[in-house]
């Protein structure tokens, strides 16, 4: 960075915003674990000032050179290190996207999100409580290693899950493992010959396959341990080459790729811990891609710029606003759904989001074979608010109040925004809302215990697969066992969940998944507020960008690089 620019950054410097809801936290997650691994994240993104800010940066990158570069890499900026490259252990969104680039999950998962085969050419169940996989002739880790049946084995078995293995022993855990509990179901692991694989389950379990597939997990060597995330070797389009703690991961093309060969070189991922010299770098061209980092307010400068290029898709990652349904308040569905009505949802996706997001009418992304549009809605209707707050009993009083709620957020900027426009539409209403700022720690504890009446968090990743509903609204799932925080319950939805979860019919599941989202949008114990927009910005130097909806890296794998 050039001297002024130093000098401005140093007077103007925005704070980061953390990226996962707490330590150790993931940004992606596809499976009902535990409560170590909630989903949900804080989006990085500074508010309102973003603009004036970069603008003033604009102004100083006149007199700023860029630093010489290889032309065969592409600098990738991110804002945190990954935390672990093990795919057995990493949760953080670093290490989970960089991980779905050097690892391979045995099958993978297509736009609407139906299972393809990846380093499983066939599988199938021939009882409900046995899965058979069959492995790809000819694939090696980047290692050289060939890939068997006992690498599958060893990759389950060193997290603690299996017990007694056919033909062996089970393990303990080589690994210490968030991931070991969204493989519960799994009693032994059997490597039948080289290339087949046998999963023996303790019950039915319709989400093994969403656990063993690539972003979820990754296949490891036998015999890699603790010390794996050092020198990882997997089996993806990408092989490691180095890491340097808060500071860059460097990995190269794999020649021995089995799936696709990509047609970058080589990608550095630069640890870049603040939007504001994350735009800079972006600017002077020492960085050519950045996903999701930047506030909404710097996207217009960006687009402006001859060098660069601002792409968006329609996501999947979902903001939601959450209810205490135990409170003597909130426990009355009429009042949910009064506040759901005094919601102007477009208005604040057209000024929060600049219009990067979308509607939601479910947790589930539009285009999942299990998602329903036909639920109840809540457009913006200001009168039907006042309605169901009358006929809940809540009149207004002579200051013109009916109510008075409370919403706790954390001290990031846009959580904050985005509170004080709920208070003012709410008010409209005769809503009084209270907000309640705290640092990340101590709001993420209240809402864990409960302590909340209301309050607003994102899902990315958990939400592209059903069992999001068990995992958040199930009776059983409540903290820690899940994320079930509003103490909702409803037997009539646990029932459907249960049947769901077990039913080998794909059309009953389905059917089981529509009338739960209409339950939910019934009850509404929680508002699905929007799904926001992936945003990629990438050097022109870059072709053949195409954004991901969940936010991955993987257009690495396809994207060219003009040298």
């Amino acid at each position: 960075m050039c001297s002024l620019a130093r000098v401005w950054r140093r007077r103007f410097l925005l704070s980061p915003v953390p990226k996962s809801e707490g330590p150790g936290a993931p940004a992606f997650a596809l499976f009902p674990a535990s409560e170590a691994r909630p989903f949900d994240r804080i989006r990085a993104g500074a508010g309102a000032p973003g603009l004036s800010f970069l603008l003033a940066a604009s102004l100083l990158l006149a007199g700023c050179r860029s630093a010489p570069r290889d032309a065969h890499t592409v600098v990738f900026l991110i804002q945190s290190s990954p935390a672990n490259l093990d795919p057995r252990v990493g949760t953080d969104e670093p290490s989970e996207h960089i991980d779905e680039l050097l690892f391979d999950g045995l099958v993978q998962r297509d736009a609407q999100f139906h299972f393809m085969p990846a380093l499983a050419s066939s599988w199938e169940q021939p009882d409900a409580r046995t899965w058979i996989f069959h492995l790809r002739d000819g694939v090696r880790f980047s290692n050289g290693q060939p890939l068997t049946a006992r690498d599958v084995v060893w990759t389950i078995e060193s997290m603690g899950v299996a017990g007694g293995i056919a033909g062996g022993k089970g393990r303990n855990g080589e690994v210490i493992s968030p991931k070991a509990a969204s493989y519960a179901s799994v009693d032994s692991v059997e490597a039948r010959d080289a290339s087949t694989v046998v999963f023996h389950l303790k019950y039915p379990d319709n989400f093994l396959l969403t656990n063993l597939s690539t972003g979820a997990i990754g296949i490891v060597p036998y015999g890699s341990g603790r010390e794996f995330w050092r020198d990882p070797a997997g089996t993806g389009p990408f092989r490691f080459v180095r890491q340097r703690i808060d500071q860059d991961v460097v990995v190269e093309r794999n020649p021995l790729s089995w799936s696709i060969e990509p047609k970058i070189e080589r990608v550095r991922f630069a640890v870049i811990p603040d939007a504001i010299t994350e735009s800079l770098e972006l600017e002077k061209g020492s960085g050519d891609v950045e996903v999701n980092s930047l506030p909404m307010d710097a996207l217009p400068v960006l687009a402006k710029r001859a060098n660069l290029v601002v792409d968006d898709t329609s996501g999947t990652e979902i903001q939601y606003l959450a209810f205490n349904t135990r409170d003597p308040v909130l426990k009355d569905v009429r009042v949910r759904q009064a506040i759901a009505c005094a919601i102007d949802r477009n208005l604040i996706i057209r000024t929060l989001w600049r219009g990067h997001a979308h509607v939601a009418l479910s947790l589930l992304p539009s285009t999942h074979w299990a998602w329903t549009g036909d639920v109840e809605h809540y457009d913006y209707d200001p009168a039907r608010a006042e309605q169901l707050l009358d006929a809940a009993g809540y009149r207004r009083g002579a200051n013109g109040i009916r109510l008075q709620l409370t919403m706790k957020t954390s001290t990031d900027e846009r959580a904050r925004l985005l509170a004080a426009v709920l208070q003012q539409q709410l008010a409209a209403v005769g809503i009084a809302l209270d907000l309640r700022s705290n640092e990340f720690a101590t709001f993420y504890s209240d809402v864990v215990r409960g302590a909340f009446q209301m309050y607003s968090l994102y899902w990315i990743g958990g939400n592209e697969q059903p069992d999001i509903f068990s995992y958040v609204f199930s009776s059983a799932r409540f903290p820690p066992n899940g994320a079930n925080r509003g103490r909702y319950a409803n037997p009539e939805l646990d029932a459907l969940l249960s049947d769901a979860s077990q039913s080998p019919d794909v059309n009953r599941r389905r059917a089981d998944y529509v009338e739960a989202q209409q339950i939910l949008a019934r009850d509404l114990p929680a508002i699905n507020l929007w799904y926001l927009d992936t945003v990629v910005v990438y050097n022109k130097r870059l072709s053949n960008v195409i954004p991901s909806p969940s936010g991955k890296y993987t257009f690495l794998e396809t994207a060219e690089l003009r040298e």
